[in-house]
């Protein structure tokens, strides 16, 4: 499990979002967090199931850009009147790691199968 990159990218990740959940304010935003928090969190201890792994994992980083666009949005929204802490960017950093990942472990399942597909032609 350690050995490959996605691994680095997907713990970074979750650590970016359990800060967040600690810097952040508002509900919503909490709740939005947590949950992308729990997905990357699935989709790093589902490393033997490679195609559910990645499909989390992009599911958590589509999650984690809307959270970001909403957080966008209410910046531009709110004008002057509000302040905006580092934290607030986490989001979208916590994303890229994530489509890293599910990018690596596209890779991993497209090595696998090209292995399998070598395997069964030496059979014939």
């Amino acid at each position: 499990m350690w050995q490959r990159i996605q691994t680095l990218y997907l713990v970074l990740a979750l650590g970016l979002c359990v800060a967040a959940l600690f810097l952040i304010d508002g509900t919503y935003f909490l709740i939005l967090t947590a949950i992308a928090a729990v997905m990357t969190l699935i989709a790093l201890a589902t490393y033997k199931h490679r195609i559910f792994q990645m499909r989390t994992s992009v599911i958590a980083g589509l999650m984690l850009v809307g959270l970001q666009v909403w957080i966008l949005v209410k910046y531009f929204l709110a004008g002057d009147k509000t302040a905006y802490n580092i934290a607030y960017v986490f989001p979208i950093v916590a994303a890229i790691l994530v489509f890293l990942a599910a990018r690596n472990i596209l890779a991993d399942e497209m090595l696998v199968q090209s292995a399998s597909r070598l395997r069964s032609n030496k059979r014939k």
